[in-house]
């Protein structure tokens, strides 16, 4: 097996299959500048890779990823530091989904926020019986990014989605089954369950598949791009509104946000 090590995301390859894995496990795994540069380049590098027709995208530690790095929101608070973490994000988004292979989310422990935008790019999501997974931008007044409201649209349809995006409530591997945000729930371990999916797809015609997700990924590129923009544009306005401040005031101090609607 050929190994490359990054700092903050490890990627495997092995028997046709990579494994990118975040790799912040002090901080949940949540997604600083380095973290998203280093996720663009290994998605371009499985891309490129021939040998490559499964990604298995995972996390390290207690679990998949808790989004966004705080310490990143605070940073890129001017405007010069805002756009290009947003244009960032968007490539990733954009590189995950025409990525020429097939792709699984294994998830684990909390997936939310950006963390679960990610996970929602790939074409198959497992989720482990101590998952959490939550969509809770709201929390902070902020709206989703990394291209939800387009993949929250097309697995649950706009009424859902929207009702999931207000509400930002965590659910259970079982709830997010139930409503089809997720594929699967493994019902033993986890990595198990990634494996037994894995031989499935290896005896099947997956250059066949892989053309079925390419038709679809470029008739529906345009709206992912469209709604990436309007993402970037919606976060900056919310980012001036008093409830993200008291949002993110409320996180640093851990306690409940008072929202005024402003």
């Amino acid at each position: 097996m050929a190994t490359e090590q990054v700092e903050k995301v490890f990627l495997q390859m092995d028997d046709r299959v990579a494994y990118l894995t975040l790799n912040r496990p002090e901080a949940l795994n949540s997604m600083d500048v380095e973290m998203l540069n280093q996720i663009l380049h290994s998605l371009k590098e499985v891309a490129a890779n021939d040998a490559v027709d499964i990604l298995v995208l995972a996390g390290t530690g207690r679990g998949f990823s808790a989004g966004g790095d705080i310490k990143t929101m605070l940073s890129s608070a001017n405007e010069h530091a805002f756009e290009p973490v947003m244009e960032l994000i968007s490539d990733i988004m954009k590189t995950l989904y025409l990525l020429p292979k097939l792709v699984i989310s294994a998830i684990h422990g909390p997936a939310a926020g950006l963390g679960l935008s990610f996970a929602l790019g790939a074409d198959y999501i497992i989720a482990d019986r101590q998952s959490r997974l939550a969509m809770n931008f709201i929390g902070i007044g902020l709206i989703p990014d990394g291209g939800a409201h387009f993949f929250l649209e097309k697995r649950l349809g706009e009424a859902k989605a929207k009702h999931l995006i207000w509400e930002g409530k965590q659910l259970s591997p079982g709830e997010a089954l139930h409503i089809g945000l997720i594929d699967e729930v493994a019902e033993e371990e986890l990595q198990t369950a990634v494996i037994h999916k894995l031989k499935k797809w290896k005896k099947k015609p997956i250059l066949a598949m892989i053309q079925s997700k390419s038709i679809y990924n470029q008739m529906h590129l345009p709206e992912l791009e469209k709604i990436l923009e309007l993402e970037k544009q919606g976060q900056h306005l919310m980012r001036d509104t008093k409830d993200h401040r008291e949002g993110i005031q409320a996180f640093l101090e851990k306690r409940k946000p008072i929202f005024t609607g402003e």
